[in-house]
């Protein structure tokens, strides 16, 4: 069966490390007889100068007939000043919206080869295996009334909505318990519920849900705590569940703790098990076209892909191990480099990965 994937680089340095991933999508074709058929298109900064708007309509188009869409990254200094309607970050929301993508898996894994390159000891953060999902198409990015307004004393007052309804909190729910189900069993809802009345319903609805999952421990978490907790013991966490801005913000404080954003995966799922998949990290506009940004957490994305959207486990491992190969080779792009390793550019890694691979297959 032939899986069609929509690639879209996007922007900075999304164009080098999606072309890594591409070349390990190459070799399972061509080595272990997967049929994933590609699919260039446009979004983000570089849509917007080509097409007007950072998410054209062809693109979009594109992305419903897909399979699945592997995104690079979207942004960069040049985009700042446009008018939010047509910054590039809004052709990512647009694809999540568009396509509902409403479940956002972010792992955080401490690969042991790794430690010493987190700001924390590594005693804190050995074994590190924690995943945390994210409601990803409402909440205050999404919600209305929202905007710029000029009150009747002359000054400008913005204003964003906070919003969730049952059912949206119900189904992001159930993603985490269900994933919850295949780890430890253990889910922690984050929330503000002691000053907001949206996750003061988010907690009352988490709670209703868990008596479905007996073998589940549920556990709730003021978001405050919950990023102090991140920093202070973060192996106490299984899967963490909350909101589209409490998920932005933790997700990225989890990604340190495991020595770098570029070593992270993500998924965003619609409730079929179509989805989009990503680095965390951005665009990096600082050291796009210098050939030195890490690969592997776009090269883990199609891992991501082939587990979560086409249930291929087996060649999800094999790119999962030529990752752990190639770290144990002592290969390191400059984010995750330390005394004694040998430090490669962009395009090395993705070789190296590849070669992992193929030495798999042979």
């Amino acid at each position: 069966m032939t899986q069609k994937v929509l690639v879209l680089p996007g922007d900075g340095i999304g164009v080098e490390i999606v072309a890594e991933a591409v070349k390990v999508i190459g070799v399972l074709n061509k080595e272990f007889g997967l049929s994933i058929e590609l699919e260039e298109g446009l979004v983000g900064g570089s849509a917007y100068d080509a097409k007007g708007h950072p998410l054209p309509e062809e693109t979009l188009v594109q992305a419903k007939a897909a399979d699945s869409i592997l995104l690079g990254a979207v942004g960069g200094y040049q985009w700042e000043k446009l008018d939010i309607a047509v910054r590039p970050e809004k052709g990512l929301l647009g694809l999540r919206s568009n396509l509902s993508l409403f479940s956002n898996l972010r792992p955080a894994i401490l690969y042991p080869q790794l430690a010493d390159a987190s700001t924390l000891k590594a005693d804190v953060v050995s074994g590190l295996d924690l995943m945390i999902v994210r409601e990803l198409t409402g909440g205050i990015y999404f919600g209305q009334p929202r905007g710029v307004r000029t009150l009747d004393n002359g000054e400008r007052q913005g204003y964003n909505t906070y919003i969730y309804s049952e059912s949206e909190i119900e189904r992001i729910g159930r993603s985490a318990f269900d994933i919850a189900m295949k780890r430890d069993k253990r889910v922690c809802s984050v929330d503000k519920a002691n000053v907001l009345e949206c996750t003061e319903l988010w907690r009352e609805v988490m709670t209703t849900l868990a008596a479905e999952y007996p073998e589940v421990e549920l556990s709730h978490m003021y978001v405050d705590n919950a990023a102090m907790q991140l920093v202070r013991a973060p192996k106490q966490f299984d899967v963490m569940v909350t909101g589209n801005m409490f998920g932005d913000i933790l997700s990225d404080c989890a990604a340190m703790l495991t020595g770098s954003i570029g070593m992270l995966p993500s998924a965003s799922l619609d409730a079929n098990g179509k989805g989009m998949y990503e680095p965390i990290h951005g665009s990096a506009p600082d050291i796009a076209g210098k050939g030195v940004a890490n690969p592997l957490a776009t090269i883990l994305s199609v891992a991501m892909m082939l587990r979560y959207s086409f249930n291929l486990a087996e060649p999800a491992d094999k790119i999962e191990s030529a990752v752990n190969s190639v770290l144990d080779q002592g290969l390191r792009t400059a984010d995750i480099h330390s005394q004694g390793m040998q430090e490669v550019g962009t395009a090395q890694m993705g070789d190296a990965v590849v070669a992992a691979l193929q030495a798999q297959a042979s």
